[in-house]
């Protein structure tokens, strides 16, 4: 039986209590995960100054350096897992085997995560603005003609992280480059890319000791956001919400991500068709950046019943299918509960599920698998419960919503593409406090660009700038 164990600064270490992951179609074990208690945590966070000071030592252009040879050795070498030896085949048979995403989607995520560390000097100067990093070697320097001083708010990383998708790695990656130690809490059903991307980098030459890695229950994912000093939390809004006031602890959960098209350009709707349902279904509909809306002040029924017939060709297929764009539930409890909250909101007046007339059943049991088929729903109104809802398969509301209620009738949202030459709608957009990332013209949610930070910004999660002066001298 492949087993994963915690890593201690590092070290493996194997605990008499496990956890027990299944196949996501056979529900066998199908590989055992060491389980860390809290204590554990805790004792093992009281020393990270000094792991900071490792980091210290190296300079960020090494640093920057050692992620990119994490990214080939990521990509393409065979890396410790546990005892064993994981090939890049292996990883991508395993993570598909406990979360059901097809092998395709997981090569695509294996990019993504492989990109951010080749990159990484680009992703440094846009989570800085383009500083001289060797400024974060010294400490101070010039910026912009002006003396400028950063300095860690923390001596470590804490991150507590989903089992959705395995892009989402791609954001706590630079932490090292920034010379903070991580502390991991994997996602229950993909425990392999955080404990991968570690052994490369641990093999490009960041010290072992930069690593914790702690699968654990509740209790062991608060002891690591109260030991680090920065975390990063990974959930649905129910999960996350009790850290909503908590400074310390970047939350990244539900997107709420829309296409929006202006009234502008609302009559050539089917220029945009591409757009709209590329943000819908990429990634299995499974990340914050899909879009689980699209808003629009006319054509409503007209746009879902397009967008519906072409989601409609997407269909479960085996996961070595070249052709898999959807990902089985690997519990079928939780993909009956949410089929019943899209149900319950399509029992109140004013919603229409389109894709029923062009798909069949949504919830489908296929091979032993449990899938939830793309689903389109036409509102008539912002106000009802489905128009802003959000849910870990392609699911989009088609909103019809006044021209004059934009970007108001939004709420919160992670990503917007807005469709329009409208300047005021733009202007409204740009001002407002709602929107997170904000995409001006056709441009599909999924579509992120390296010098751009993505829900927060990590750099100064992590560092605080000091007001800095020094005397010249003769």
């Amino acid at each position: 039986m492949l087993h994963i164990p915690i890593l201690r600064k590092g070290n493996s270490y194997k605990s008499v209590d496990v956890s027990r992951v299944p196949h996501f179609r056979t529900r066998e074990t199908f590989v055992e995960l060491s389980q860390a208690n809290a204590g554990l945590i805790r004792r093992d966070l009281r020393d990270l100054d000094s792991i900071q000071a490792m980091l210290a030592a190296f300079t960020t252009d090494r640093l920057i350096a050692m992620c990119r040879q994490a990214a080939d050795y990521f990509m393409n070498d065979t890396l410790p897992v546990g005892d064993e030896s994981q090939t890049p085949d292996d990883y991508v048979r395993q993570l598909s085997a406990t979360t059901g995403m097809p092998h395709v989607l997981v090569r695509k995520n294996m990019s993504k995560i492989s990109g951010v560390m080749a990159e990484m000097k680009s992703v440094l100067d846009g989570l800085t603005r383009g500083i001289d990093l060797k400024i974060l070697d010294d400490g101070f320097g010039t910026h912009e003609g002006h003396s400028v001083s950063f300095f860690p708010r923390t001596n470590s990383l804490g991150v507590i992280l989903p089992s959705n998708s395995p892009g989402v790695h791609s954001l706590w990656i630079p932490s090292i480059a920034m010379k903070v130690p991580l502390v991991l809490k994997p996602g229950s059903s993909e425990p392999w890319s955080p404990y991968r991307i570690a052994q490369a980098l641990i093999k490009a030459g960041v010290p072992k000791e930069a690593f914790g890695y702690y699968p654990a229950d509740h209790g062991g994912a608060g002891a690591i956001l109260q030991s680090c000093g920065r975390g990063m939390f990974f959930g649905d809004s129910s999960t996350v919400g009790k850290y909503a006031s908590d400074s310390r602890v970047e939350l990244h959960g539900t997107g709420y991500s829309k296409v929006v098209l202006g009234d502008d350009v609302v009559d050539d709707w089917e220029k945009y068709l591409d757009v709209m349902v590329a943000s819908i279904t990429e990634n299995g509909g499974r990340s914050c950046i899909n879009a689980s809306g699209v808003w629009v002040t006319r054509h409503g029924k007209e746009i879902a019943q397009a967008v519906a017939e072409r989601v409609a060709k997407i269909v479960p297929r085996d996961a070595e299918d070249p052709e898999a764009l959807l990902a089985p539930f690997a519990n079928a409890d939780i993909a009956k509960r949410i089929s019943g909250i899209v149900d319950s909101g399509l029992r109140e007046s004013g919603a229409t599920d389109v894709s029923a007339k062009v798909r069949g059943e949504r919830l489908v049991e296929v091979d032993g698998a449990t899938y939830l088929l793309p689903t389109i729903v036409h509102v008539e109104s912002p106000e009802h419960p489905l128009a802003n809802r959000e849910f870990l398969f392609p699911f989009a509301s088609v909103v019809e919503v006044k021209p004059e209620q934009m970007p108001e009738a939004f709420g919160p949202s992670l990503v917007v593409t807005a469709i329009t030459k409208d300047l005021k709608l733009i202007n409204r957009l740009v001002n407002s406090s709602h929107v997170d990332r904000l995409n001006i013209g056709a441009i599909p949610t999924m579509k992120i660009a390296w010098d751009q930070p993505h829900e927060g910004n990590l750099f100064e999660h992590l560092y605080a700038r000091r007001a800095f002066q020094r005397a010249m001298t003769a």
